[in-house]
This record gives structure tokens, sequence and C-alpha cells, in this order.
């Protein structure tokens, strides 16, 4: 008899370890899933920005400038003086999209100013956004562009991008959200920067070159930009 209860107490003490362990990894396998669920969603938004904003080119001869505020998601109404001032979030209510990306921030929009207005002089107008990775030894290399834009070596026109889950960005209330992580440079450079982006794959390793990163970057090349507006016949 004492065998046998201490027999059923051992099965009932390995079901309950049992339970705890299949718990712990119903939760882990949750928590990746739903994140791998936000950044689909993430890659879907921005391709979806980036078709639309191709469709307004198409349509206006020009792209849009940025939002006009985190809260108003209309085209903003002044023309763009600088790099700067074209640089902030997508017109999601000018292009007809969502404007927050799977965490619940909103897309990030850079475009070259000469490109927001219309008509686009092809053969002088200059596209000036560049996106830059690092290689396998750290330094910064050039994805897309170079360090000198011309009419003869073209860079991008506009690049949009996701700040991720973790750090930085601003959510959809316009709260900005703050930054957790240390040495994170190259997350700390796309959040200010207006001309130069930095793109490469996620980690969460601070003691790599440029620090922990997970921003989601997308753009368009001038030729694809100008290859849609020529076929809607909307640049001279």
């Amino acid at each position: 008899m004492r065998a046998r209860q201490q027999g059923a107490a051992l099965l009932l003490l390995v079901a309950v370890l049992g339970l705890g362990v299949a718990s712990l990894l119903i939760n882990a396998f949750g928590r990746n899933t739903a994140e791998a669920v936000r950044q689909q969603r993430t890659l879907s938004t921005l391709a979806q920005a980036r078709e639309a904003l191709l469709g307004f080119a198409a349509s206006n001869g020009r792209l849009p400038r940025p939002a006009a505020s985190a809260l108003d998601g209309r085209e903003r109404l002044d023309d763009c003086l600088d790099d700067a001032q074209c640089s902030g979030f997508v017109p999601w209510v000018a292009l007809g999209v969502a404007g927050s990306d799977g965490w619940g921030r909103l897309l990030r929009y850079s475009v070259t100013p000469e490109m927001t207005r219309a008509p686009i002089v092809s053969f002088s107008a200059v596209a000036n956004r560049t996106v830059s990775t690092r290689g396998a030894d750290g330094a910064l290399r050039f994805l897309a562009g170079q360090a000198e834009c011309d009419v003869s070596v073209q860079c991008l026109p506009l690049v949009l991008f996701s700040q991720g889950g973790a750090n930085f960005g601003t959510a959809a209330s316009g709260v900005r959200q703050p930054n957790l992580a240390r040495g994170n440079l190259d997350e700390a450079h796309n959040d200010s920067a207006s001309r130069t982006f930095v793109s490469r794959p996620a980690t969460a390793n601070d003691q790599t070159a440029g620090g922990a990163f997970d921003d989601m970057l997308a753009w368009i090349t001038l030729p694809t930009l100008y290859q849609r507006m020529r076929a809607a016949r909307t640049l001279p």
C-alpha cells in the first residue's frame, strides 16, 4: 500500500512538473509567434505604403511630403525647404494606407525635397537618400546610393521604415517611445536622420557593431519611380 501511495505521489509530481514545463513552452512559443505576426504585419504594411507611394507619384507627378504631424496623416501643406523638413511620418491619410506598424508605431518616411515638387525634371533632379549596412568587419558600407549623389550617379528618392518594437518610435497616439537600450547607435542614427539611413539584420546583442537593432527599412529606386510615372505619363 505504501509503495502504491509513493508511486502515485511520484506520478502526480511528474505530472505537475510536466504541466509547468508545458506552460513555459506554450508561453515562449506564444510570444515568438506574436512577434513573428507583428513582423509580418509590418512587412506587409511597408509593402503597401511603398506601392501607394508609387501610385501617388503616378497620379500627381511627384511624391508626397511627410504627414502633417503624428496625429494628422494628411500631407503637410508647406513645401519642404530642406532635407529635415522632408523627413517625418508616412502621410497615411493621403496615401490611403495604414500609418502604423505591427507594434502600433508610426511608419517613418524621408523623401528628397526635389521629388515632392511637380513636375519632376528627370534630366536634372537628384535623388539624395542613401541606405548603408554593416559588413562582417562592422564597418558601414553603402547598400543603396553612395557618398555623392548627382545626375549621373543617383541615390534613392525616398526611404520608409518601421522603428520596430523595442526602441525609439512614436505611437499612433503621438507619444514618443523611449530608447531602452545602450549603444544602439544605428537605431539612434535612423531616429534623427534625414538623408542617410542604416539597414541590417535584427539583433538584441548590444555588443555587435552599431548595437541592438530592429528597424525594418524599405525604399524605392529612381528607375522604378520613373518607370511607373512614365507609364502613367506624369513624368515630362
